[in-house]
């Protein structure tokens, strides 16, 4: 079966991690036709499809919801499948789509948008549901709140998230960190929108500061994009001493790796999450891991080694943490619930069924 692969979304962020570990499979098990910009071209080369298309057109765009290229529509439509680990679809498509939907968090949460990008946004997910055989999530709850808000009837696919393999060690081997506490470091890995709760983590770790607390704050992600996006948090960051809180700036993925591994702790505050991907790259690090008490936690971690703090609650988070450092957490043996082998077998399972119910009809 020759399967078109939408892969502009490579290195954005939790989507791009998400179809680059897909990607080899889909390759290695059909013919793949993919879709990339040219910035792109030299990494989807590495992957060695069957063939690749350059399109530089923006996904969501306007040009690609109404003047997507006729010629590249063209060179799609010959497939017997199109698949995007999003939920855009480019006009002209007219073949049977599989896209991926990972959370409704601006539906669920208004607040963080405009009226019109309220609007918008749920346009956007009924089209890219309305365009789709098949629609897959990453977790029961964002199935849940899909439902809830945009009332399809279309399929919704869980097929969860993992941890790709470059970014596992090995967690049964014990973790020495024999640096000074100073020296030593939590970790917050995520962005600033308000749901990701660093300002919660932001009073916890002023809490322990207040009572001694020695080791420093890491955070994944440039100063200066802080600084633009969220002032108010940017300015309560300068208010710590200097040096307690270490921006990391842009990583690379071994870079990443190593603070993962090399960390005392990773804390998780989030509000909101389709899924939740720090916390299990941590624990697959053998890191230990405090996260926030929300549903879509409870419904990922279940079974793992986590400990649960009071949502928002930054007094609870700090005593939390500190029970952690001194107590520590079991992290000899981890489920293996979530694998990229297993989110691609019921991906390709439903693109099959469908194909093959199409040519026997």
């Amino acid at each position: 079966m020759k399967i078109a692969i939408d892969c502009r979304m490579l290195g954005s962020g939790g989507i791009g991690s998400y179809l680059q570990a897909l990607l080899p499979l889909f390759i290695k098990y059909h013919e793949c036709l993919c879709i990339c910009n040219e910035k792109q071209l030299d990494q989807v080369k590495s992957f060695s499809p069957h063939q690749i298309i350059v399109c530089n057109v923006k996904p969501f765009s306007i040009r690609e919801l109404f003047f997507f290229p006729i010629k590249i529509a063209r060179k799609i439509n010959k497939c017997e499948a199109y698949y995007t680990p999003y939920f855009n679809i480019p006009s002209g498509v007219k073949l049977r789509i599989y896209s991926t939907i990972h959370d409704v968090i601006f539906l669920d949460l208004p607040e963080l948008v405009s009226k019109t990008g309220f609007f918008v946004r749920k346009l956007l997910y009924r089209y890219g549901i309305f365009k789709s055989e098949k629609v897959f999530t990453v977790s029961n709850f964002s199935k849940e709140r899909i439902l809830t808000h945009l009332h399809t009837k279309k399929p919704i696919i869980v097929t969860y998230n993992a941890v790709p393999s470059w970014l596992r060690q090995d967690p049964y081997l014990p973790k020495e960190i024999t640096c000074k506490e100073e020296d030593q470091y939590i970790l917050f890995v995520g962005n600033i929108k308000k749901h990701k709760g660093l300002a919660t983590l932001l009073d916890a770790y002023g809490y322990l500061i207040d009572r001694g607390f020695k080791r420093k704050l890491y955070i994944v992600g440039n100063a200066e994009n802080f600084r633009t996006g969220d002032k108010e948090v940017f300015d309560y960051i300068k208010s710590f001493p200097e040096g307690k809180i270490v921006f990391t700036g842009k990583i690379s993925d071994s870079q990443l790796k190593d603070l993962y591994y090399n960390a005392s702790l990773l804390v998780q505050p989030s509000f909101y999450e389709g899924f939740g991907m720090p916390p299990l790259e941590a624990l697959y690090n053998g890191t230990k891991v405090v996260i926030s008490d929300i549903p879509v936690f409870r419904e990922i971690y279940d079974e793992y080694p986590v400990t649960y703090f009071k949502t928002g609650n930054s007094d609870d988070l700090a005593d939390k943490i500190e029970m952690v450092l001194d107590k520590g957490q079991e992290l000899s043996s981890l489920p293996d619930k979530y694998t990229f082998e297993k989110t691609y077998e019921i991906i390709e399972r439903i693109i099959e069924r469908d194909y093959e119910s199409c040519n026997c009809s």
